[in-house]
């Protein structure tokens, strides 16, 4: 994103160093449950805190306030709204800051402006109906001291939440770190759409394409626009249908994980996918097969762009090839027959009309990782130069024989 603005002329720069002793705050995101607000006001008020109850709703906000006060009943309850008198605000939040008031029930009008060091507790009822940045600046008023604080979000059952306030919630959960809020805003960005950037309007639908196509789109229009001359990279699609993703027990961090994924789809030589493995390995241990799968198909798609080919697809002992066209002269390639050709020990059906080149296990079963490999280093082998460094998907030149 920041490379695709900079290109129109704006410069952006982001504040990572946090203040003095600050803490990351510990969010949790959990359904609605009497015992979890009961436990959490109590914590709180045993180490000498206050806790912002905030419940965006003053019709309703006497009867959370009377809610609170019945399930603990050794606080003293505030509450406080935009309705009320400047006056009668003003009391009640000297009240609050005094250590006279152990929980203020508020709605959104603490939400800014505000710097209370001994508020480390804030509990959200139904935080589905707020939007990602407007839960990240409220729930910015608390850790502003060394304190570890909590943030508690609470939501109806799971089967009422949209897809996009899921989204925003799992956010708010994975985003704890001290300084993220641009990946909160760029996540935001991509849950509610950006719409026509450079224009008037805003509004639009970036998650029917996805974030990471929105910007290439962008910085194609740009350059477009600027009359430069824009190179469309030529991505293979891969269909082998095996889980690739990193599973939160091996990587636990959320930005870790993207970084990684980046990584992947950022690669442009089996070396650098290689060297990326070894260093999983020395950094987190063994690679579960999700990761290990992830690593591959960033290995298969490499493999097809210096092949030059469209797209790999499997299906049971089939593999498919779309876009291929057989180099001149290979000595790997000889013609059996008008739809056959035979690459090195493996036989395959391919009609030159189409581009598609298949090849069909017949005989022990094999798993879709080692039929593509082998397919995919027949490419390989076809090639006037060979492998670029002469790597092999699964090998490196010293394996090789």
């Amino acid at each position: 994103m920041l490379d695709s603005i900079s290109d129109i002329g704006r410069d952006l720069s982001i504040i990572h160093t946090p203040p003095e002793d600050r803490r990351p705050i510990k969010t949790h995101v959990l359904e609605f449950d009497e015992d979890v607000i009961r436990d959490a006001i109590r914590r709180e008020l045993a180490r000498g805190g206050r806790v912002f109850f905030l419940h965006d709703r003053v019709r309703s906000i006497g009867g959370m306030a009377r809610f609170v006060e019945r399930i603990v009943p050794e606080a003293r309850v505030g509450v406080v709204h935009g309705q009320m008198k400047p006056k009668d605000i003003e009391n009640v939040m000297s009240s609050f800051v005094r250590g006279r008031t152990d929980v203020l029930v508020c709605t959104t009008i603490i939400s800014a402006g505000l710097d209370i060091p001994t508020a480390n507790t804030i509990i959200i009822h139904r935080a589905d109906c707020f939007g990602l940045s407007q839960l990240y600046q409220i729930r910015g008023r608390i850790g502003r001291s060394s304190r570890v604080a909590h943030a508690f979000l609470f939501h109806p059952d799971e089967a009422q939440l949209t897809q996009e306030a899921a989204a925003r919630l799992s956010t708010l959960s994975d985003y704890t770190e001290l300084g993220s809020g641009f990946k909160i805003a760029l996540r935001d960005l991509e849950i509610r759409g950006a719409g026509n950037l450079l224009g008037e309007e805003q509004s639009g639908h970036i998650a029917a394409v996805g974030f990471e196509m929105y910007l290439a789109m962008l910085r194609e229009t740009v350059e477009m626009l600027q009359g430069r001359e824009h190179v469309v990279e030529r991505v293979p699609r891969v269909d082998m249908g095996i889980s690739a993703y990193v599973p939160s027990d091996f990587i636990g961090y959320e930005a870790a994980k993207v970084d990684l994924h980046r990584r992947v789809a950022g690669a442009e030589s089996l070396r650098e996918l290689s060297e990326l493995r070894d260093e999983l390995r020395d950094r987190f241990g063994v690679l579960p097969e999700p990761v290990d799968n992830l690593i591959f198909l960033g290995e298969v798609r490499v493999a097809l762009q210096q092949a030059g080919v469209d797209s790999l697809t499997v299906k049971g002992d089939r593999v498919a090839v779309g876009g291929f066209t057989p180099p001149k002269g290979s000595a790997e390639l000889s013609r059996v027959s008008r739809e056959q050709v035979r690459i090195g020990d493996r036989l395959y059906s391919y009609v030159s009309a189409t581009g598609v080149l298949a090849y069909v296990h017949r005989g022990e079963g094999r798993g879709p990782r080692r039929l593509v490999e082998w397919v995919v280093n027949d490419i390989l082998s076809l090639l006037p130069d060979g492998p670029h460094e002469g790597w092999f998907v699964g090998r490196a030149p010293s394996e090789v024989t």
